[in-house]
C-alpha cells in the first residue's frame, strides 16, 4: 500500500508513520516528491485493521496497490524515474546509449572501441568479463583482468561501465569495477542473485528472460526493489517464439506496456533481440520511436573475428550512423542524447 502524506507534513510526522509500520512488521520505502512524500509499505495489512494509518498526524490518504509488483509499479510512483550515476542520467527525457563488445577480448581492442563509441555519443561502456555461454568450451571471458580493462577504458572518457554478474560470490568484485550490474536473461529469475544485488545498492540493468512474461519481468524487478534498491533499469532483449529467422523476437510492444505499468526506465537490446547485424539499425530506431529510454548495442572493430556474438555486432562506423539517426528521432520526441 501507499501512504500519502499531506503537503504540510513534517519530518516528525513521516518518521512516526514509518516507525508505526516497522513495529507492525512492514517494510517501508520513502519517496520524496516536490509537493508530497509517499511511503510504500509491504506487509500483512491485517495488522492495520484496528490501527488505521489514516488517523495518524500528517497522513492524507492510504491507497492499496492491487498489482503483485508494488514498488516498481506506477501506483507507487506516478512519474517516470530518472537514475543519475556520476552525472550521467538514464530515464526521464534522456536517451542513453550503452555500447561495446560482447566480450572483453584484450586491452587494445577495448581502447580502440571506446574512443569511437564515445565520439559517436555513447556514455556507457558495455562488455562481458564473465561470459555465460551455451557451450562450456566457448570463450568464457577474461574475468577480473577484463574488468580492469573496462574500468580503465571507461575512465579514459568519463564513461560508466555495465557488465554482467552471474554468481553472488562475485558481487563485491563486480561492484569494485562496474557502475551498473547487469543481470542477464538466464538469471532474471535467479531470486537469490536478485536479492543480493538489491542489498548492494548498486544500479542494476535487469534483462528480460527469454520466455518471461512482462508480469514475471516486473516481479523479478520487485525482488531487487524489495531489498531497498530502486535504481533499476529494465532491458527488453527479445523473447523466444516460433520464428527462426532471427535469434529472438524483439518485443517492442513491451516498451509502452511496461511504461504504463512501471516507473522504471526501459532500454532495448536490438543486438540480442535479433541476432542479425542488418536488423540492429532499424530496430534501434524503432525502439526509440516506441519510447525506450536508451539502447545497449554490441560494437566490435571486426565482427567477423569476434570471439563471441560477431553476427550481432556492428562496426564503430555503423554505430556512428545509428547514433546520428537516434539523435534525430529523440529530438522529434523532445528527448535528448545524454551528454
Amino acid at each position: 500500500m501507499i501512504i500519502v502524506l499531506k503537503p504540510e507534513a513534517t519530518a516528525e510526522n513521516r518518521d512516526f508513520v514509518v516507525d508505526r509500520l516497522k513495529s507492525l512488521g512492514f517494510q517501508t520505502h520513502i519517496s520524496e516528491g516536490e509537493e508530497r512524500t509517499i511511503i510504500g509499505a509491504i506487509g500483512d495489512e491485517r495488522q492495520l485493521r484496528d490501527r488505521p494509518l489514516s488517523s495518524l498526524p500528517g497522513v492524507e490518504k492510504v491507497v492499496p496497490i492491487l498489482k503483485p509488483y508494488k514498488l516498481v509499479s506506477k501506483d507507487f510512483k506516478k512519474t517516470n524515474s530518472e537514475i543519475s550515476i556520476n552525472g550521467i542520467k538514464i530515464g526521464g527525457k534522456h536517451t542513453t546509449v550503452m555500447a561495446g563488445p560482447c566480450s572483453v577480448e584484450n586491452r587494445e581492442m577495448l581502447f580502440e572501441i571506446v574512443d569511437k563509441i564515445y565520439d559517436a555519443g555513447a556514455r556507457v561502456l558495455r562488455g562481458g568479463a564473465f561470459k555465460p555461454r551455451t557451450s562450456p568450451y566457448s570463450f568464457q571471458g577474461l574475468g577480473e583482468e577484463g574488468l580492469k580493462y573496462l574500468r580503465e577504458a571507461a575512465d579514459s572518457k568519463g564513461m560508466l561501465v555495465v557488465t554482467e554478474l552471474m554468481d553472488p560470490r562475485d558481487i563485491d568484485l563486480i561492484c569494485k569495477y562496474a557502475d551498473i550490474i547487469q543481470i542477464g536473461a538466464r538469471n532474471m529469475q535467479n531470486f537469490r542473485l536478485l536479492k543480493e544485488v538489491g542489498k548492494s545498492g548498486h544500479p542494476v540493468l535487469l534483462k528480460r528472460g527469454m520466455s518471461a512474461t512482462i508480469k514475471e519481468f516486473l516481479m523479478a524487478a520487485e525482488y531487487i526493489a524489495s531489498e531497498g534498491n530502486l535504481d533499476i533499469i529494465l532491458c527488453e532483449r527479445g523473447i523466444r517464439t516460433f520464428e527462426t529467422e532471427t535469434r529472438n523476437t524483439l518485443d517492442l510492444s513491451a516498451i509502452p506496456v511496461i511504461k504504463n505499468a512501471s516507473h522504471l526506465p526501459v532500454v532495448v537490446d536490438p543486438s540480442h533481440g535479433t541476432g542479425r547485424r542488418d536488423c540492429i539499425l532499424p530496430m534501434a530506431q524503432a525502439a526509440i520511436a516506441a519510447g525506450a529510454d536508451g539502447l545497449i548495442i554490441e560494437v566490435h572493430p571486426n565482427p567477423a573475428e569476434a570471439m563471441s556474438d560477431g553476427d550481432q555486432s556492428i562496426t564503430p562506423d555503423e554505430f556512428a550512423t545509428l547514433m546520428k539517426r537516434i539523435k534525430i528521432i529523440s529530438a522529434t520526441l523532445e528527448r535528448h542524447l545524454e551528454e
